[in-house]
């Protein structure tokens, strides 16, 4: 269990959003999987908090930054057990 719970804890990193430095706390497997949806997009991690950011309403937006990961990764099991 230890490999989960080292990585448990939320880091802070400084981005980018529209022109203003801001940072954001996140776990790192949320830091990873945000990198890999990135680097599928061809886009910047900043642009995708961006968007994320713009369409978050009330929610925090680390929250709203796992909720989009979170979402992803199901669309993209999902699609994968479909071509079974």
């Amino acid at each position: 269990m230890t490999a989960l719970t080292d990585n448990a804890r939320p880091r802070k990193h400084s981005l980018n959003i529209a022109g203003h430095r801001t940072s954001i706390s996140l776990e790192d497997a949320f830091w990873t999987a945000l990198r890999e949806i990135a680097r599928e997009e061809q886009r910047p991690v900043g642009d995708i908090v961006a968007e994320i950011d713009g369409a978050r309403g009330a929610s925090g937006l680390s929250s709203a930054i796992r909720v989009y990961v979170l979402s992803r990764y199901r669309q993209k099991a999902t699609w994968q057990q479909g071509q079974r």
